[in-house]
């Protein structure tokens, strides 16, 4: 039995890079953060122990790849765990304050 998507027209996939993998990682954890959506879905509640896990990843890669790094994915994998970290701070402050009761 074959399946009949094989034979429609695809994008092209990328090639396998360090890069791809990091920015593919980061924006995992953009939609689960509810940042980004994709599709026509509604825009999806925040997952913040998705996220987490997928920061974490990102954490672990760095320090699993110390020292065989050129500087500019260095500073890429750097640069997406800062803005992740700051991101992940915001929206749990912002599912804080909307859970919190009013006054």
């Amino acid at each position: 039995m074959q399946d009949s998507r094989q034979d429609e027209p695809r994008m092209p996939l990328p090639p396998p890079t360090f890069a791809f993998m990091v920015l593919s990682l980061r924006a995992q954890c953009e939609v689960h953060l509810g940042l980004m959506h994709y599709g026509e879905d509604e825009k999806q509640a925040p997952d913040l122990q998705l996220a987490r896990h997928s920061i974490d990843l990102l954490a672990m890669l760095l320090e699993k790849t110390k020292g065989n790094l050129s500087l500019d994915e260095q500073r890429m994998l750097e640069n997406s765990l800062t803005e992740l970290r700051f991101r992940f701070v915001q929206v749990s402050d912002e599912l804080a304050k909307a859970a919190a009761p009013k006054a």
